[in-house]
């Protein structure tokens, strides 16, 4: 039994090329087989749908954070110059936004961008204390990996690896975590 972790046995089928793996994706989903996830050394075009991932969420959470960063420039910006040191330049207005845009972009820029690396860690599990799974150190390297949770599928383990080698794996290992 393997938790949300990736913790339990998993078959992994190296393969040396990146068309070969997205079309085993496929093939191998056509089979009835579950598959954990796909290890690549670079982002393959097509794969996240091959694999049925939903579509990403992180724009909206780049939004919700620019605009609180939007927002809380507006909110230094007035009272700094409206109430906390108001200053009558050429008897201008005390509050006029438009000289006030660059201040207001780099902090929509500035949330947007630590909120979202924020959110990239904890979305991924990533962290100082947090230790890898790795399937096989080649796939930061040159070979992609897929690995089957083999607690997660009906079909038995040596069908897995025949199906595996018969859509292209170069190899195929068991690995327990």
């Amino acid at each position: 039994m393997s938790d949300v972790n990736g913790n339990g046995k998993f078959l992994v089928g190296i393969f040396d090329d990146d068309d070969v793996v997205l079309k085993a994706v496929k093939d191998i989903k056509k089979e009835g087989v579950r598959i954990h996830e796909v290890y690549s050394p670079f982002p393959i075009h097509g794969l996240d749908v091959a694999l049925g991932h939903p579509r990403s969420r992180l724009g909206i959470a780049a939004f919700l954070f620019a605009l609180s960063g939007t927002t809380t420039a507006l909110l230094l910006t007035f009272y700094t110059e409206g109430f906390d040191w108001p200053m009558i330049v050429g008897g201008k207005d005390s509050f006029s936004p438009i000289i006030y845009v660059p201040i207001i972009f780099e902090l929509t820029v500035l949330f947007c961008a630590l909120g979202m690396v924020g959110t990239f860690l904890v979305s991924n599990g990533l962290g100082p204390t947090v230790k890898p799974l790795m399937y096989d150190l080649r796939t930061t390297d040159n070979k992609f990996a897929m690995a089957i949770d083999l607690s997660k599928n009906t079909i038995g383990e040596g069908d897995i690896e025949q199906i595996l080698r018969k859509s292209g794996a170069a190899e195929v290992n068991v690995k327990q975590f």
